[in-house]
């Protein structure tokens, strides 16, 4: 990804804050900078410069309007003469904010708004919408959700995967519901983050969770070795269901506040560092002598707790029989909670969702964005150890030279 210079005069900057229009008219010449860099990549050229490398001509420019949070912008997009140039810059800003914006349009022509929010759609785009704009912007963002929620996931094999849920309110069946949403992430063999889909149920049960995890691998998902989740039974059961044999790692963060909520709170602290050590043991074999030291130091005193600890103890310590390298990042569901708080932050703004088409549509906007985001972003892990680790598990003669050393 190509990193552009912008270049505004700080008194332009100071007139621009001071007048009506604000940040719009801020706006508006830093995503024309924008535009004009990104014909330059595209050209391996700058206006008028001579260079071998130049690989077409401008050819003028037209206008086009962008709506955003903080006005409708007008733009001046480049053209080459070869018609080749498309810029990204229009779809990837608006995709999340087309699809908040017609969750609360939806609300104004279904008939369940309030004047609080036709008041809010307005300020967020600038205008009122009709019906025919809603229905062609709809289909319109429908056709990239739906693209990227069915694409095939046979490319590679996805050592790791992680789940969690959230809890959103639709307004279903003639009243105001609380439904699930389920989340699937990946890691593949590429080592690359996925967003592998999402799944929207009445309620999270083995059964929501069984479906969810057979239509991704009816798109191709395969290869898991490692799942790691909260200790819902009815996910644990589906995924030892659908993968037999896997890793299945309790989330550590779920697992240490379940432990902690039993704890009395004058050895809360105590607790903390108990958990501290047994968690991050370099191997089973250490923390199982945490935990034992934890079960005497602590009897009597946190019975509940200690129960809690123990019966949750080999689950919460799976990913110690990995190679220390990926212990950390797939100890917890971290990674799925941060996107849910980024889901948060839209949907508070639209607190109740007039349908079900309404909320996938919105969540499946902000899952396909970060999912551009991790696929074409860094690679989240090298593989090599794990498939070395891999070969070596299948092959136990291998093993003493094949294992790396605990860190």
């Amino acid at each position: 990804m190509a990193t552009f210079e912008i270049t505004i005069d700080d008194n332009k900057i100071q007139d621009l804050l001071q007048s009506d229009q604000g940040l719009s008219a801020l706006l508006g010449p830093i995503l024309n900078q924008v535009l004009d860099a990104e014909m330059t990549e595209h050209l391996h050229a700058a206006p008028h410069e001579q260079t071998d490398r130049r690989q077409g001509y401008r050819n003028g420019s037209y206008t086009r309007q962008l709506t955003t949070r903080v006005g409708t912008l007008d733009l001046e997009v480049p053209r080459d003469r070869e018609g080749t140039f498309q810029t990204s810059l229009f779809d990837r800003y608006q995709r999340s904010e087309k699809a908040l914006v017609l969750a609360l349009m939806q609300m104004v022509v279904q008939g369940v708004s309030t004047r609080r929010v036709k008041k809010i759609t307005t300020e967020l785009c600038g205008r009122e919408f009709t019906r025919s704009t809603v229905s062609r912007l709809c289909e319109g963002l429908d056709e990239q959700v739906h693209a990227w929620a069915q694409r095939p996931l046979d490319g590679q094999p996805y050592p790791f995967v992680l789940f969690d849920a959230m809890q959103v309110k639709v307004r279903r069946q003639g009243a105001v519901r609380a439904t699930t949403v389920m989340l699937g992430v990946g890691i593949g063999a590429d080592g690359q983050r996925e967003l592998l889909g999402l799944h929207l149920a009445y309620g999270e049960t083995e059964g929501g969770w069984h479906r969810f995890i057979e239509r991704l691998k009816a798109r191709g998902l395969s290869g898991v070795h490692v799942a790691t989740s909260d200790a819902h039974e009815g996910l644990r059961q589906a995924l030892h269901t659908a993968f037999p044999g896997l890793i299945w790692q309790r989330c550590q963060a779920h697992f240490r506040r379940n432990v902690i909520d039993q704890t009395p709170s004058p050895l809360r602290d105590r607790m903390h560092d108990r958990l501290d050590a047994i968690l991050t043991a370099s191997a089973p074999a250490p923390a199982r002598e945490a935990l034992e030291a934890t079960m005497d130091a602590l009897d009597g005193e946190a019975e509940t707790a200690l129960r809690v600890l123990e019966d949750g103890f080999d689950d919460a310590t799976a990913v110690l029989a990995l190679p220390p390298k990926y212990r950390r990042r797939l100890r917890t569901t971290n990674m799925v909670e941060r996107l849910i708080e980024e889901i948060r932050r839209r949907e508070r703004v639209v607190r109740i969702f007039p349908t079900m088409e309404a909320a996938r549509r919105l969540i499946g906007a902000r899952c396909a964005e970060q999912h551009e985001e991790w696929s074409t972003g860094r690679r989240y892990l090298t593989m090599d150890a794990f498939f070395e680790w891999e070969r070596a598990q299948a092959n136990p003669n291998r093993a003493a030279t094949a294992l790396p050393q605990a860190a």
